[in-house]
């Protein structure tokens, strides 16, 4: 127990001063969040992390998907300021503007129930925003990542035996074990929106939460960014660069696994529509 406690100990100092140095060292100097991004993934939130940044009275985190209330939660705060602006930032940006925030940009927040009990405990103030796309074409864009990382298997062949293994869950606890072992393994399951907002809405108020399309914000991006800053209590700006950014390039759907995905996920959109008394124009 000792010896284990010196190796995170000591994992925690290199992280906080080695690996993060200066900031490190001056993390007693930085603020914390304001607000969080928390998915889902690959639904654009690292265009909209560069998008957030324009605005004159936002200043981003080091990167996106920071990952602290999973992955890196062991490294404490210390460590997670060190990835945040300066108090004196804050004062700067707060003097010629007269408001501030910074924020967090990670993606796998949203489908990890225990990650939402860590920011109400740490944040219970915060604003969430939550970017959903089409899980017809999450899915694919996943599986395009998944192919950079070895994935040899034809996207038929994954999709398959994903819908194979689902139709044998017959898991209706939804647990943090269920969203820990077969959401986070299975590539359809990500996309099931309507399982994994719950939590969120439980915890946090109606006026604390933002669901943008990830469609909408593609489209209509300097209207949806204007939405954004007014959920944030923020003056509407004009943001200048719309680039997406992180954007992979691959090839079309096949229709008729087109057709197959829209089937499948229809009664799963249909029971998302009526969490949110509101519905997207995803069946085709």
């Amino acid at each position: 127990m000792y010896l284990k406690s010196q190796k995170s100990s000591y994992k925690r100092f290199y992280q906080l001063f080695v690996k993060r140095h200066f900031f490190g060292i001056t993390s007693p100097l930085r603020v914390l969040p304001n607000f969080f991004v928390i998915g889902a993934g690959r639904t654009g939130t690292t265009s909209l992390y560069h998008y957030l940044d324009q605005h004159p009275s936002l200043s981003k985190s080091a990167y996106d998907e920071l990952g602290f209330f999973d992955d890196n939660f062991h490294l404490g705060l210390h460590w997670y300021r060190s990835l945040f602006p300066s108090i004196f930032t804050k004062f700067r940006i707060k003097l010629q503007t007269h408001f501030f925030m910074t924020y967090d940009v990670t993606p796998s927040y949203v489908r990890r129930p225990w990650i939402a009990r860590r920011i109400k405990k740490q944040f219970p103030d915060s604003k969430l925003i939550i970017v959903l796309r089409n899980p017809v074409d999450r899915t694919y864009s996943h599986y395009d990542l998944s192919t950079k990382f070895g994935e040899i298997r034809t996207f038929e062949e994954v999709i398959e035996e994903d819908m194979n293994d689902i139709v044998t869950w017959n898991d209706d606890s939804k647990d943090d074990n269920y969203f820990a072992t077969k959401v986070e393994n299975s590539k359809l399951a990500r996309g099931f929106y309507a399982e994994q907002l719950p939590v969120w809405f439980e915890l946090f108020s109606k006026n604390q939460i933002l669901i943008i399309s990830s469609e909408d914000l593609a489209s209509n991006t300097k209207n949806i960014m204007n939405d954004i800053f007014q959920f944030l209590n923020l003056p509407k700006y004009e943001i200048l660069n719309t680039k997406k950014v992180n954007v992979s390039k691959y090839s079309k759907m096949n229709s008729n696994t087109r057709k197959k995905l829209v089937t499948f996920f229809k009664p799963y959109n249909e029971q998302l529509y009526e969490f949110l008394n509101s519905k997207f124009d995803w069946d085709k």
